[in-house]
C-alpha cells in the first residue's frame, strides 16, 4: 500500500514508548491507505468524470514534461519500467525513442486501459510494451530487472515518496539509471490555490487537495538517500496561459482528476463543481504554472 511504514525501535525504549511508535506507525498506515484509496479511485473515474479528458485537455503539456524529463536518456535496446505510467504519454515517448522492452505501471485500471488502446493504436504488441496495476512502495518484480526506471510526476501523489524511490533503486541492474519527475514549489499553485478558497471546506480541510511540493536539493537528497551516485537534478518551470478561467479549471480538474471529491457527498459533487468552475471564472484564473524538478541518478 502506499504510505506502507514499519514501527521502529530508537534507542532503548521502554514498552509504553514501544507502543506509541506502534500507533504512530499504525495511524499513519491507516491515513496513508485512505489516501491511496482516494486516488486510485478517482483516477479510476469513481468521483467524476472529469478524468476522461485527461489526454484531450492535458496531453500536450504532458508530453512537453515528458520530453523534457527523457532529454539526453539514451533509451535504445533498453528495458524500462515506468511507475505511475498515466495514459501513457512517457513510455510511448519512450518506446518512439528506441526502448526495447518497457512496463507500464499504474494504481488506476482506467489510465492502464487508456495507455493499452493508445499502445494497440501505436501498433505496439506485448512483446515490447506490458501493462501492470501496482503499488510504487511495493514493485511486483525481481531485484535487478530493469535497464531504466522512471516515473513522471507521481512522487507529488505520494507522501512516502522514499519508499518509491528505493523501489525503483531496487529493481533497476547495477550501473542503469533512475529518473524522476517531482512537483516544484509552484506547480500548479494558481489551480490549488483557487480550488481551496472554492470548495467547502468540511469536504476536504485535514488534507491536501493536491500536490506534496518539493525543492530541488530535496529532490537531491532523496535520490542519494536511495543509494544513487552521479546525481543531477534541474528545475523546468513554465506558465501555461488559457483563454478562459473554466478552461483552466477543466485543465485542471482532468489532470488531477478531482480525487478530494471522495469526501464530497455524491449529490453534492456536480454543486461543488460548479461552485469552484464559477471561482475560477470570476477571479480570471487564466494562467496555470508549470514547476518540475527533474532528477537522475546511477545505481552502483
Amino acid at each position: 500500500m502506499i504510505g506502507r511504514m514499519r514501527g521502529l525501535y530508537v534507542g532503548r525504549e521502554g514498552d509504553g514508548q514501544r507502543e506509541w511508535h506502534r500507533c504512530v506507525a499504525h495511524g499513519k498506515r491507516q491515513q496513508y491507505g485512505r489516501h491511496e484509496r482516494r486516488i486510485r479511485q478517482g483516477y479510476d473515474g469513481t468521483f467524476s468524470n472529469h478524468v476522461t479528458r485527461y489526454d484531450e485537455l492535458g496531453a500536450k503539456l504532458q508530453t512537453k514534461a515528458a520530453t523534457a524529463q527523457l532529454e539526453g536518456v539514451n533509451l535504445k535496446g533498453k528495458v524500462v519500467l515506468d511507475v505511475g505510467c498515466g495514459t501513457g504519454i512517457m513510455s510511448l515517448l519512450a518506446l518512439r525513442e528506441g526502448a526495447a522492452k518497457l512496463a507500464c505501471g499504474d494504481i488506476s485500471n482506467y489510465m492502464l486501459e487508456v495507455a493499452r488502446s493508445k499502445a494497440v493504436r501505436e501498433g505496439y504488441e506485448s512483446a515490447r510494451i506490458s501493462f501492470w496495476q501496482l503499488d510504487a512502495e511495493s514493485l511486483p518484480f525481481e531485484d535487478s530487472t530493469f535497464d531504466l526506471t522512471l516515473t513522471g510526476m507521481t512522487l507529488g501523489l505520494i507522501p512516502e515518496a522514499e519508499n518509491a524511490v528505493s523501489e525503483m533503486v531496487r529493481v533497476v541492474r547495477p550501473g542503469g539509471l533512475v529518473s524522476i519527475g517531482a512537483h516544484g514549489p509552484e506547480h500548479y499553485w494558481e489551480a490549488c490555490e483557487a480550488s481551496f478558497k472554492a470548495i467547502n471546506k468540511r469536504y476536504v480541510l485535514g488534507y491536501r487537495l493536491e500536490f506534496w511540493p518539493r525543492k530541488e536539493e530535496e529532490v537531491r537528497r532523496l535520490l542519494a538517500e536511495a543509494g544513487l551516485e552521479n546525481i543531477r537534478t534541474r528545475r523546468l518551470t513554465w506558465r501555461n496561459p488559457f483563454k478562459t478561467g473554466g478552461d483552466a479549471y477543466d485543465f485542471f480538474s482532468a489532470i488531477s482528476s478531482t480525487w478530494w471529491y471522495a469526501k464530497v457527498p455524491p449529490d453534492k459533487r456536480d454543486e461543488e463543481t460548479r461552485r469552484m468552475r464559477d471561482y475560477f471564472e470570476r477571479h480570471r484564473v487564466t494562467t496555470i504554472t508549470d514547476d518540475i524538478i527533474v532528477a537522475y541518478g546511477r545505481k552502483p
